[in-house]
């Protein structure tokens, strides 16, 4: 039998979409080895200007107008009048996949953001052809844009995300409750104390991890500033991912600070400062928080943006998984709270114990080696 030839679409190279294309790269590879697999960054692939423009505007509009943004998400109308552009440029990038296919010839097309999703569904109603596509949600909200008749399967992160696709009309067979994809180094345990004497970290100390994501988005400086008004004896763990703007400005910051605190920049063993850590304030992304839950690390999440982390920080909340904090001054009062409140700190773990998914990318990759 010939090995499973399988693509896996994303967007940007810094992103939460590309983490996990990587993650369900990794899984398929450790189930079946001898698997032929692709994974495309598809807006550079299709049209590498037009990436450089929209990552340019997206970062814009959620830094600087964040309530746009909110605006546009998932909003009816923009997806109604945005519905000849998205037909146009669909139909545009018709030629490049259909070389793609030829050359490749996969078995299967996997994408973990929207906009992949729907070109490789369109070709498919276009062209009439049969090539399994499986979309995988990387957010706890299913908006409109990846609603199309020609996917085959939907990778759902959560309970109530697949109630609300069966609401969008997909049938529930084509629906798996599998979760948000990450890396499977996640699950396996750390060796917590060659990591606190890496960093200079004191085990016996409440340690603090803050994250902006890959980007470093969030007000990663007055979350610094404010944990200094913090009684309790605390050391910070503070990583900045690729902004090195933000970088240079929280380095000047903690200068000014008394507390023991670790600067980073964009690092690979995410899932060992999360170990170490004994909550985490974050921007919450979807690969981010599905770590985190894995981790079972009490979250507080600062500022979300309208859209998808307004959503996904709706359900973490409600799930008594996290704490959303939208004024960051006020950070220090909710850690202190915590830390003085161990009892709340275990119910916030028990929480994301039990809304977990972390066998994910292994669930996902075991669907795509048998479609």
């Amino acid at each position: 039998m010939q090995p499973k030839r399988i693509i896996l679409m994303h967007i940007s190279q810094v992103s939460g979409h590309r983490s996990a294309a990587m993650a369900i790269e990794s899984a398929i590879k450790e189930l079946v080895p001898q698997t032929q697999i692709m994974s495309i960054n598809a807006f550079n692939y299709t049209s590498p200007a037009t990436e450089k423009f929209t990552n340019f505007l997206y970062m814009n509009v959620v830094s600087r107008f964040p309530k746009i943004w909110g605006y546009l998400y998932d909003n009816p109308k923009v997806v109604k009048g945005l519905e000849n552009a998205k037909n146009f440029v669909h139909n545009f990038n018709s030629p490049k996949l259909k070389k793609l296919f030829e050359e490749f010839r996969p078995d299967v097309v996997a994408c973990t953001q929207a906009y992949p999703c729907g070109m490789v569904a369109d070709y498919k109603k276009i062209h009439k052809i049969h090539l399994p596509l499986v979309a995988v949600l990387t957010d706890f909200v299913p908006h409109s844009f990846w609603i199309y008749d020609d996917v085959d399967f939907y990778i759902s992160p959560s309970d109530e995300v697949t109630n609300r696709l069966k609401d969008k009309g997909i049938p529930e067979s084509k629906i798996r409750t599998f979760g948000i994809p990450f890396d499977n180094k996640f699950n396996f345990p750390v060796d917590t104390a060659r990591v606190f004497a890496q960093y200079g970290l004191n085990p016996q100390k409440p340690t603090v991890l803050i994250m902006g994501g890959g980007h470093g988005l969030g007000p990663l400086n007055e979350i610094v500033r404010s944990l200094e008004k913090v009684s309790a004896d605390i050391q910070e763990i503070v990583v900045t991912g690729v902004n090195t703007r933000l970088y240079k400005a929280v380095e000047n910051e903690i200068k000014k600070c008394r507390k023991k605190i670790v600067l980073l920049g964009f690092v690979n063993n995410i899932h060992e400062l999360m170990s170490i850590s004994d909550l985490i304030i974050t921007k919450p992304g979807g690969i981010t928080t599905a770590e985190a839950l894995t981790k079972q690390l009490p979250m507080v999440i600062v500022q979300p943006i309208p859209g998808q982390e307004a959503n996904n920080s709706a359900y973490l909340t409600e799930k008594k998984a996290a704490v959303e904090v939208n004024d960051p001054k006020e950070i220090n009062i909710v850690v202190e709270d915590l830390l003085a409140h161990p009892q709340k700190l275990e119910l916030l773990r028990k929480s994301a114990a039990a809304i977990a998914k972390p066998h994910s990318s292994s669930d996902i990759a075991g669907l795509l080696l048998g479609v």
